[in-house]
Formats: structure tokens, sequence, C-alpha cells
């Protein structure tokens, strides 16, 4: 009887390809990723081989923008948007009768809605550098999340073939450890092709898992800061409609008549467009305008007053100054301005464009620096001074110059709006301008390239410019990029 030779009715097998498993789960449970790449399936099973993954990552690794044109693009596009986002948010009805009683309440005298007025720009000052934070920071956001949809895009081809890789693995699994003999030679086919495809496939699909997670978070925190912006936009809309509301109590306190100061600024106009030079200016300003004459006569004497003081009165000046509120009915600058280096706070939220020595495109050096701000941002007194011009100036645009005692004057121009007048003292931290919704044409503002509002700040010395960098704060000495 012939012997039948035995035939197992098992072999077992290698599972080359069971780390796929939790791969084709993963992707699988994406919805972003059928549909993102499902439509390029077709393309990429035709491409000819000029056309391959690889040709394709590497013609669009040539064409990829410059990072820094790119994030300056995206600072753009956001700032647009942001700003058409604020044009949606309006004050509710209740809010502003809210606002409307606080100012009725308020006590009516010069000291307290000065003082309100300070209070008041100094929280729309800090919801404007909030406001600056959110939109760096949805801008770098931005980028970072077009620089994942890019590395899908120039990979979508290649990750085509693995999501159709991965779902004909889910419908025809790989061989089981266990299987006929009959299927033992596919089998065994199946786990070397398996064995050396395996790799590649997985290292792909942890790309795309990995980067499908990181575009999700890049949304979800872009999402919470325009939120938060909203809620910033919102409260500086009310903190401007209260600074309107105090501007307005603030003239009616004023003591001099309308037909007065008509008749000055006719005069001051006048002055002006016969000056030819700054100096030229604040000289006839400080001889012709009645106000800023008795003004700047009044600020003198309580300077000279202060230099008449012994050393231990000076000190005990000084010292009851600085542990509280100066004097709110002060008519000369609470501290000598030599004194207040490292002190003085910007007058707008913004960014540096040029500092003073910088080349300013005309081929002269910068003899002042230069902020880009957002649209209608405040403009505050940066020290204690005697406001001796308000108005436009030649080149300058809108102007404002303080005389700030010790010699210096402080020149702020690029502004939109003037909400103070010559003649009047004001506080450091006082609102005086606000700035408009562009840039304004000017010659301090010659080649920067840039759209945003800009604001020119000079410091002179005796009638010379001088580097005002060694009086402001060290958070506001930073410098930023021209298409910032």
């Amino acid at each position: 009887m012939p012997t039948r030779a035995f035939k197992p009715k098992y072999v077992i097998l290698p599972a080359l390809a069971v780390g796929l498993s939790v791969s084709v789960a993963v992707v699988a449970n994406r919805p972003f990723a059928a549909s993102a790449f499902a439509q390029d399936a077709p393309q990429a099973a035709q491409m000819s081989p000029a056309e391959t993954p690889a040709a394709t990552t590497a013609t669009a690794a040539e064409e990829r923008p410059d990072p820094a044109a790119d994030l300056a693009r995206k600072r753009d596009e956001t700032r647009a948007e942001l700003e058409a986002l604020s044009k949606t948010i309006e004050l509710s009805s209740d809010r502003v009768a809210d606002l409307q009683k606080s100012i009725a309440d308020l006590d009516k005298n010069n000291s307290s809605v000065r003082q309100a007025l300070i209070d008041s720009a100094t929280r729309r000052k800090s919801l404007e550098k909030q406001i600056l934070v959110s939109e760096k920071k949805l801008a770098d956001l931005g980028v970072k999340e077009d620089a994942v949809r890019r590395s899908l895009h120039e990979r979508r081809g290649l990750l085509a073939e693995v999501l159709g890789a991965l779902q004909r693995m889910g419908r025809n699994p790989p061989p089981a450890l266990l299987v006929t003999p009959d299927d033992a030679l596919a089998s065994v086919r199946s786990a070397i092709l398996l064995g050396a495809v395996v790799p590649g496939i997985r290292k792909e699909t942890d790309k795309l898992v990995a980067d499908l997670a990181n575009l999700s978070s890049l949304q979800a925190a872009s999402a919470a800061e325009k939120s938060a912006f909203t809620a910033t936009m919102t409260n500086s809309i009310e903190e401007e409609r209260r600074m309107d509301l105090l501007l307005a109590e603030n003239e009616k306190l004023s003591r001099s008549s309308a037909a007065e100061l008509d008749a000055e600024k006719k005069r001051s106009e006048d002055l002006a467009s016969k000056a030819t030079s700054l100096e030229g200016l604040v000289a006839s300003m400080e001889t012709e305008i009645a106000s800023v004459r008795d003004a700047a006569a009044a600020a003198r004497q309580a300077e000279e007053n202060r230099k008449l003081l012994t050393d231990e009165q000076r000190a005990h000046a000084r010292a009851l100054a600085e542990s509280g509120v100066p004097d709110k009915n002060r008519i000369a600058p609470a501290y000598p301005f030599g004194e207040l280096k490292a002190k003085l706070e910007l007058p707008v939220a913004g960014d540096v464009l040029r500092q003073f020595g910088d080349a300013d495109g005309t081929g002269h050096e910068a003899m002042g620096m230069t902020l880009a701000t957002n649209p209608e941002t405040v403009v505050t007194a940066p020290a204690d001074g005697l406001v001796v011009y308000a108005g436009a100036f030649r080149s300058y645009g809108q102007m404002i110059i303080l005389d700030a005692g010790d010699g210096y004057h402080l020149v702020l121009s690029g502004m939109e709006t003037i909400s103070t007048r010559q003649g009047k003292f004001v506080f450091a931290g006082e609102p005086l301008a606000a700035m408009g919704a562009k840039r304004v044409a000017s010659a301090t503002a010659l080649a920067l390239e840039t759209n945003r509002p800009t604001l020119y700040i000079e410091f002179r010395k005796d009638g010379k410019p001088v580097d005002s960098r060694p009086w402001w704060t060290a958070k506001d000495t930073g410098k930023a990029r021209n298409d910032s």
C-alpha cells in the first residue's frame, strides 16, 4: 500500500504587517484625510515619471516663498481681517447708557476730569498693546498653518498612494498567521512584499497623522485667539467712547472762550505758514501767541522757584512726588526732564520702524524715531509739558510741540486729529491726539515699507535734535521690521 505524503493542515508564517493596524485605524478615523486626498488619488495614479511626488516636491520647494515675505504677507492679511471684524463690533445701548452715567456722576472739576482722561488713556493703550499682540500671534499661527497645508499639498501624490494602500489593506487584510498549504506560496510572496513596503508606508502614515494633529491644534489656537481679540476690541471701543465723553467734558471746563480760541488758531496758522524751521515756529509761538507766552512764563517761573529750593527741600519734594500723585494743578513739569531717563512711556502702542540716526530713505539720517500703529490709536503726552503748537506744519503734517522744560521740546507728528490746544499745560499720559486709518503722507514717513499709520517723535535740546532712546523704558526700546 503506497504511503501517502503527509500534508500539513496549517503553515505558520510571520505577520510582517501587524504593526500597521494602529496607523490604519488612526488615519481611518480622520475624515479630513479622506476628503483632502481622495480627489488626488486618480491623478497620482496617472502621473508620468516627471510628475512623480519627488519631482513635484522638488519643484514646490524651489517655488516656496521667502519666510520673511510670507510672514509679512500673512500679517497684512490678518490685519485686514481683524480690521473688518472690528467694524462689526458695536456697544449695546445699555453699555453706552452706563458710560454716559459714569461721566455724568464724575466730579466736575478740571483735575478730576483730567485724571479720568489719563486713566482712560492708560487703559486704552494697554488694550491696543493686547490687540497688537493678538495680531502677531494670529499671523504667526497663520504662517504655521499655511506651512502644514503646503507640506500636505506638496506630498499629495505620495499621501494618496499611502492612503490607497492602507484602504486596500483594510479591505484585504494581510495573510493570517495560520494559512492552508494551498495559500502558502502566495502568503510567502505577500509577506516578502509587505516586509519591503511596510516601513515606508508606516513612516509616511506617521507623518500624515502628525501633520493633521498639528493642523488641528493650530486651527484651535487661532479660533481661541480670535475670540480673545473680539473681547479686547469690544473693551477698546468702550474705552474710546468713554474718552470721547471725557474730552467733551474737559472742553467745557476750558477757561478760554470759543472766540479767543478761534483767533489764536488763525494767528498760529499764519505764523506756521511763515516759519521755515521748527526753531522759528517755537520762537514765534512763545512770543506772539498770548496763551503760549503766558503759560511759558508761568512754567519758567515755577522752574526758577524750584531751583531756589535747598537740597533738602528738593529731595523732600521729589520723594513726595514719587510716593504719590504729583500736584494735579501743576503748571510746570513735576520732574526735571533730564531726570526722567528710562522712565517715559511711548506715546502710542506700536512697533518701532526707524530710530534716531537710521537712514531715512532720502540719503540722510533720521532726526527722530518712527512707530507704526493700528488705526485710530490714541496718542498721549510722553511727559508733562506746555503745548507750544498744535496743528499742521509744512511736510510734518498734523504736529504737536511740547515744551518739557530744561530746554527740551518734544515733537509729535503724523496724527489725523488733535484733541489738545496750544497754551495748555498737559500731564504725562494725557491724551493729545488720535492716529488715522492709514499712513499720512509726510517727509518723515518717506521710504517706509508700511501702509499703517506712523507716528514721528523727535526730541530737541536747545533747538538741536537728540536721540530719545535714553528716555524710554526698557520695554519700549525694541525695534521691529519695516514690514511688520
